[in-house]
């Protein structure tokens, strides 16, 4: 059940989280902008989070279809605003880490430790595509 195996990865969005000073929220979503699992948020913020990631992959893969040797698919968007930045990383089948981080993060050190996550994590982040509402 992916419950259960999602639940498994708290401590490794703990992690991340951690281990990059400014960091305030994580978490792991579905293409389709469900969250699945978080750390550091509360669940309305978490569900708005995922919410808006889906629409801001979709976006990035359309501009991505746009170049002449893509494929389509977004790897990682970035976006600074005041008070801080948001991640946006592709990081398994179907599936994307986001972090909300406060303006003095070190981006560097953010998108190392996200991209060492996503490794960690392999299939633990895929996520099944759904039918009907629900999971394949």
């Amino acid at each position: 059940m992916m419950t259960q195996r999602i639940s498994s990865m708290d401590w490794m969005l703990k992690d991340l989280a951690a281990g990059v000073p400014q960091t305030r929220h994580v978490i792991v979503l579905s293409a389709d902008g469900l969250c699945v699992a978080q750390y550091g948020a509360e669940t309305d913020t978490a569900d708005r989070l995922a919410a808006a990631c889906a629409g801001l992959q979709s976006l990035a893969g359309a501009v991505a279809a746009e170049l002449p040797r893509s494929e389509g698919r977004m790897r990682l968007v970035v976006i600074e605003m005041d008070g801080g930045f948001f991640y946006l990383m592709a990081a398994g089948d179907g599936s994307y880490l986001a972090v909300l981080a406060d303006e003095g993060v070190d981006a560097g050190l953010m998108g190392a430790q996200m991209r060492n996550l996503v490794t960690r994590m392999g299939d633990h982040l895929s996520s099944p595509p759904r039918h009907d509402g629900q999971p394949a």
